[in-house]
């Protein structure tokens, strides 16, 4: 795959930032030659990060930059000799890594970090050599950020690597910072790469780091990485977007023209403002191309607005709205009420006159730098915490950095110590693609995963003490757990007085969230003959061989045991599974990598021997997610129908930034024939993942 074919930085003339990022690669090989030319003296920084110095002068003139060049030394001889797979000399990479954090305006310490990344990893650098010359906090990073060793943990090294690295952001969000940098950079050198390389990992740059880097707030960083990865996975669409772009390049832009029309407005109105046109990146291209069809001047841009203080914004939304005319669907205030990941703005969008539609978002300045830095743009959210907040493990935001989404993250990937299930369900939990905000009753707020049912409030809210909640009240109006809650929903979740009430197993149709899934069916194993009774399950097409180990009776043969599919994990064929024998007599079964199987053989439960029988149907649900365009779902059905494959139910979500989730239950003649479908429904144009629910 050409280089032009994989990289967006190939088409400059498209995203004029691109331009700056060309010299920037250029100067780095420069200061790659200039690491190569041996130490200075002790009283100058070297050549080699003269630009980070630069970088970081402009936001924090008063650093301290002998650290910088206490750990760019260390770096340097210790990476001395080692070379890229670029033929560059292997410190270019931490020198860019750095750079991009110094330009967000990251602090001192983790530029350091930054510097230092790789040696722990790389080299004969020892974490103690770290925190003797440069402090605990800097140790802890570099440990945050090194691999897990692949000949420790074999294929579970990558799963493994990014648990301990969710751990450690968990402590300090600079970790996760450095990761984003580390792979921005790797992404845009990946064209040495062989391109089933790329391609893997690209996809886990889709599936974990930009959405990791959206839920952080680093707009700066996500931008490039989905412009990087769509190259990558989807060089035609690709290819007709910077074909679009490049086409409306030589055309009249009427953005320019609105923007100085919104300058003389707010001029007239004695509102300072900085007026800008930002370009759409590749990606935000193609979203609106798909979602819009044809595009006008207007679309391939927006308009910012800069202002001092936040009622300056509400004055420049109030001039724009009178002297232009507002296309009062498209208002969205950020400020009132922030995105879960920091971000504030007002977004609105005017016609012209001429007929053109123009998105404006309006912002104050230290709220561009949060929403192009995110997280980066707080300094050392450490420096200045107060010992009474740092006390008080309840308040979940009382740290910034520790939204709502990362200790979830964290609460569920102690319930998942299988690296298998770990690395499936932060997948899943990743996928979604944005978090809502509901109000407790008794006060307080819950952040919860869009789609998100009063089930997963009530274990939000009240951890195992949910298992006895017997309905809710949103907005004040009596409920069904089952409800889904929308953004800003006030809900009051009402509990059973009796000890012994517990979930029902239909619970795991409308629990989102891990946390809530991971509870109920850890109830439900424990409690087999409540978790029976409510089952809707159809009969197993399994086998069951025999008994062996871990309970008291040592059975040889349950020819006519009752066998239940477990509705934690939902095993099909040619899953490889597991029996257990429960209480009067029945089977459950589960994936083998499903966590409630440790748990069962945690307890003594004993194991039960089953297999697929040779030929049997199924039901099982598959969600697809894809971009928006028009006909998706009737080719979908399609293809699906083109299978041999009945489908039971479909639901399709609104589409969220252009991408559209459907999830289909389906009854297959024959559960061999899975595979094939779920490569069939990859086929369909824009379709780009199928999965298992």
């Amino acid at each position: 795959m050409s280089a032009e074919a994989t990289n967006p930085e190939a088409h400059p003339e498209a995203r004029p930032e691109l331009r700056r990022r060309g010299r920037s690669r250029i100067d780095l090989r420069r200061l790659g030659r200039a690491a190569l030319l041996g130490p200075t003296s002790r009283d100058r920084l070297p050549d080699a990060i003269g630009h980070v110095a630069e970088a970081h002068r402009a936001h924090h003139p008063d650093a301290d930059m002998s650290i910088l060049r206490r750990a760019y030394l260390l770096a340097e001889s210790s990476h001395r000799g080692q070379m890229r797979k670029s033929g560059e000399p292997y410190i270019t990479h931490p020198l860019a890594v750095t750079l991009i954090l110094a330009e967000l305006g990251a602090e001192t310490t983790t530029l350091t970090a930054s510097l230092l990344h790789d040696t722990v990893e790389d080299t004969d650098v020892t974490l103690d050599q770290v925190r003797a010359e440069f402090g605990d906090e800097v140790c802890f990073i570099v440990d945050g950020v090194t691999k897990v060793e692949k000949i420790d943990y074999g294929a579970a090294a990558e799963p493994e690597t990014f648990r301990k690295m969710l751990v450690a952001t968990g402590n300090d969000v600079r970790v996760m910072s450095i990761k984003l940098a580390d792979r921005l950079h790797n992404m845009r050198t990946l064209g040495v790469m062989r391109p089933e390389k790329q391609a893997r990992i690209a996809k886990v740059t889709r599936d974990v780091l930009i959405p990791l880097a959206e839920r952080l707030g680093v707009q700066a960083l996500k931008t490039e990485l989905e412009d990087l990865v769509f190259a990558i996975l989807h060089p035609d669409e690709y290819e007709s977007t910077r074909a679009l772009i490049a086409a409306h390049a030589g055309e009249r832009d009427p953005l320019p023209g609105i923007a100085d029309s919104v300058r003389t407005v707010l001029r007239e109105a004695g509102i300072s403002a900085e007026v800008q046109v930002r370009p759409r990146h590749f990606v935000s291209v193609h979203r609106i191309a798909r979602s819009r069809g044809e595009l006008r001047g207007s679309d391939f841009g927006r308009i910012l607005v800069l202002v001092g203080e936040n009622a300056d914004c509400y004055g420049v939304l109030g001039e724009l709205h009178t002297c232009f005319t507002p296309v009062v669907s498209e208002f969205k205030d950020f400020i009132a009420t922030p995105k879960f990941n920091l971000y504030q703005s007002l977004h609105t969008a005017v016609a012209t006159p001429e007929g053109y539609v123009a998105e404006v978002i309006v912002r104050t300045r230290q709220m561009h730098r949060v929403a192009e830095a995110g997280v980066v743009a707080l300094g050392n959210p450490y420096a200045t915490a107060t010992p009474d907040a740092a006390a008080d493990p309840d308040e979940e935001r009382v740290d910034p950095t520790r939204p709502g989404w990362l200790s979830r993250l964290l609460d569920w990937q102690q319930s998942a110590p299988d690296p298998d299930t770990f690395w499936t369900v932060l997948r899943a939990e990743l996928a979604q693609d944005r978090e809502i905000t509901v109000f407790r009753a008794d006060g307080g707020t819950l952040g919860l995963p869009a789609g998100a049912s009063c089930i997963d409030a009530a274990y939000a809210q009240h951890g195992e003490a949910a298992h006895g909640c017997i309905g809710a009240r949103v907005n004040g109006r009596l409920t069904s757990l089952s409800s889904a809650l929308s953004d800003g929903d006030t809900v009051q979740l009402l509990l059973a007085q009796d000890a012994s009430s517990g979930p029902a197993a239909e619970w795991l149709d409308h629990a989102r969230t891990p946390a809530a899934r991971i509870a109920i069916s850890s109830w439900l194993e424990t409690h087999p003959d409540r978790a029976m009774a409510t089952t809707t399950a159809a009969r197993a097409p399994l086998s069951v061989v025999g008994a062996r180990g871990g309970g008291a009776n040592a059975v040889a043969d349950l020819p006519d045991a009752t066998v239940r599919l477990a509705g934690c994990c939902t095993p099909v064929p040619p899953d490889a599974v597991a029996g257990f024998l429960v209480r009067g007599g029945a089977v459950t079964v589960h994936r083998i990598h499903c966590a409630a199987v440790a748990q069962m053989r945690a307890v003594g439960r004993t194991s039960v021997a089953v297999h697929w029988r040779a030929t049997a149907d199924c039901r099982v649900t598959l969600l697809a997610e894809s971009f928006g365009r028009p006909h998706l779902l009737a080719d979908l059905t399609e293809a699906i129908a083109h299978e041999g494959v009945e489908v039971v139910s479909a639901t399709v979500e609104p589409p969220v930034e252009g991408r559209v989730r459907h999830t289909y239950t389906l009854q297959l003649p024959d559960a061999a024939g899975l595979p094939a479908l779920m490569r069939a429904m990859r086929d369909v144009p824009g379709v780009y993942d199928v999965s298992r629910a």
